[in-house]
């Protein structure tokens, strides 16, 4: 059962989160509120501009088309012209929330075709680094690649089979899978160097680097059993990157994947180390 939002945002009030969650809707969505300020817009601007210049340089050719597509970089984005945009695309549309949400309400976000986008933006001071995600990261980084159809596919396909996953407890190989892809998703395709699309390396100046020109990063071909076995950390490089050969192969994996399977394999096991895969 979804936790309540007056007890989601007790919790979180709890635990420090910076988001308003006494504000939400039921599915835990907000108005986005476009009043900011002149130094968010400068804040803004500056992580575009800065990441702008490497992502131009080692992010996979569809995010880079999504982010002509969609015209992002300019000032903070309105959610709702965005979404109009994103709609004639791939069907799409992107929803404030307040920061993170539960899992229930998440999947069945994605499942409808709404990407849930925190509607608060870092200060000055935390440019490099932020504990919680915010605009920057779930915008810059995950919206782009919503933009092209057969990676848009399986994030809704995720939000059916992950939530039904997730349901029958195996909610941490489902966030593996979101891991490994959704945030730190690499491919390279047949001739062609490796890239990077996943949300985290592209909203990350130092981690996206390290990820596809380090002779140190460890690349591994993607392997849906394994990325769903595989740990990871949320405050640290990871010590392993899932390349994949395009996204229909990770869609395709899956759709095909017998979830019901996996879980009753593989949900009681210890994960793999990801510096041993």
């Amino acid at each position: 059962m979804t936790i309540s939002v007056e007890a989601y945002a007790r919790e979180c009030a709890e635990l420090g989160l910076r988001g308003d969650y006494t504000v939400c809707n039921a599915d835990f969505t907000v108005e986005q509120q476009y009043d900011y300020s002149d130094e968010d817009q400068e804040v803004w601007r500056s992580l575009c501009d800065r990441q702008t210049k490497l992502t131009e340089k080692l992010a996979h050719r569809s995010y880079l088309d999504g982010v002509e597509a969609l015209g992002l970089l300019d000032r903070i984005p309105d959610f709702h012209e965005v979404s109009d945009r994103l709609r004639k695309l791939t069907g799409w549309e992107i929803v404030a929330v307040p920061g993170l949400i539960p899992n229930e309400p998440f999947f069945d976000h994605l499942a409808n075709k709404r990407f849930p986008v925190t509607n608060w933006l870092r200060k000055k001071k935390e440019l490099d680094y932020i504990v919680e995600p915010d605009m920057f990261h779930d915008f810059f980084g995950h919206v782009p690649i919503l933009s092209q159809p057969v990676f848009a596919d399986f994030m809704q396909l995720y939000g059916v089979k992950g939530g039904a996953a997730s349901r029958m407890g195996g909610e941490q190989l489902a966030a593996r899978l979101y891991w490994y892809t959704a945030e730190f998703g690499l491919m390279q395709e047949e001739g062609a160097p490796v890239k990077a699309f996943g949300a985290g390396l592209m909203s990350s100046f130092s981690e996206l680097q390290f990820a596809v020109t380090s002779a140190d990063a460890h690349h591994v071909p993607f392997d849906i059993e394994t990325v769903m076995r595989t740990g990871y950390e949320i405050d640290k490089f990871q010590r392993a990157y899932f390349v994949l050969p395009s996204f229909a192969a990770l869609r395709d994996a899956f759709e095909t994947a017998d979830m019901p399977a996996l879980i009753a394999r593989w949900k009681e096991a210890e994960p793999l180390d990801p510096a041993m895969v």
